[in-house]
């Protein structure tokens, strides 16, 4: 017979390492504060095509920085788009300010008079449109937090959709506290990787939820924390192969793709592995104290 890991004994060890990843996270949060895109704070982003010139970051900046003071202190990001030849660099110069048609015309000239390379696109969010799509994004992941804890209160108990909240919650906030500590642009593709980890991790949590349902049935009167750690052993191995192949491909994503799509691949590869931990070991004990 096969030796069942004891994770219920172990619980205070989980929940502790749990709060101590909050706690990182939101001193990150409240002090280092988010490094958000273009489209959550307004401002224009220009990109630039460079081909077969050999141009860094710093020598980008050096120049566009006579322009204004906006320039000396943009963002500036090497992008790639599927199909450019390896001869082909664009980067994407980001400036917290929109500009008149005529401004814009005149900046357009400027850069390409400074650099060696071609504007080919000059794009702008305002403010009011950036403030705009911050308040959809907050508004869409608490609709899917409250969708979500209703349709596992009526699939399975109260105390399943309360502990699945909590993971999911947990998930979030410790992916947002990593992207806050290594200061990865939170954009439209970050809320994307988010709305994804919610889904991810509810993945995890309702099969084991179903494997305690079915186990609760099956040994009545049987303590719950034994019910819970059997069925966590249970589909451990299911749990750990899926979240893997994720993980590898998010993981390779993050190393090898570009700039675009670095912040999803960034927020689902620590997704992935915290979604995964909380579904065994933020769920579970939630259950079982509840229970109690």
């Amino acid at each position: 017979m096969r030796r069942e890991i004891d994770f219920m004994g172990k619980s205070k060890f989980f929940i502790t390492v749990s709060l101590i990843l909050i706690v990182v996270s939101l001193v990150s949060i409240f002090t280092k504060g988010f490094n958000f895109g273009v489209e959550f704070t307004g401002g224009s982003e220009i990109i630039v095509r460079f081909e077969n010139v050999e141009i860094t970051e710093s020598d980008i900046r050096n120049a566009i920085s006579r322009i204004s003071d906006e320039f000396a202190t943009a963002r500036i990001v090497q992008v790639r788009s599927a199909g450019d030849p390896a001869s082909v660099l664009k980067y994407s110069i980001v400036v917290p300010k929109t500009y008149e048609p005529d401004e814009k015309e005149r900046i357009q000239k400027e850069l390409e008079s400074l650099l060696p390379g071609k504007v080919v696109s000059f794009n702008e969010i305002s403010g009011t449109a950036a403030e705009e799509i911050r308040r959809g994004t907050w508004t869409a992941i608490l609709v899917a937090l409250v969708v979500l804890l209703i349709y596992i209160t009526i699939r399975f108990r109260f105390v399943f959709g309360v502990a699945a909240i909590v993971a999911l919650v947990h998930d979030v906030l410790i992916t947002m506290g990593f992207f806050s500590l290594f200061g990865y642009e939170i954009n439209v593709a970050a809320v994307a990787a988010f709305l994804t980890l919610l889904g991810y991790s509810l993945n995890d949590t309702i099969v084991l939820s179903d494997r305690i349902r079915e186990n609760m049935r099956r040994y009545r009167g049987r303590n719950m924390a034994n019910i819970v750690n059997m069925s966590i052993n249970q589909v451990l191995a299911r749990t750990i192969n899926t979240s893997l192949t994720t993980f590898f491909v998010v993981f390779v994503l993050l190393l090898f793709a570009g700039n675009a799509v670095k912040p999803f691949a960034f927020g689902m590869t620590i997704g992935t592995v915290i979604g995964t931990y909380s579904s065994l070991y933020v769920v579970s004990p939630i259950v079982v104290k509840w229970s109690k």
